[in-house]
């Protein structure tokens, strides 16, 4: 389960939607749909995941933030 924030957004230079898992610094992933997007930035951060571990860097812990509502 991924524990890491995921921000979604349309990029028009792109002319797709990017993920992007900030805790995690140059995470980022992109898709034809905010689904798709979702599911590659998951991948990317296993993958982020596992290379750290290989390499013996450290990983930080998800922080999460509260939800605020306007």
């Amino acid at each position: 389960m991924i524990e890491y924030e995921i921000i979604i957004y349309w990029s028009a230079d792109d002319v797709a939607f990017v993920a992007e898992a900030p805790e995690l610094t140059g995470c980022t992933a992109h898709g034809s749909t905010h689904e798709e997007a979702l599911i590659n930035a998951q991948e990317a951060i296993r993958l982020r995941i596992d290379t750290a571990k290989e390499f013996g860097d450290p990983i930080p812990e998800p922080k999460g933030r509260p939800l605020t509502l306007a």
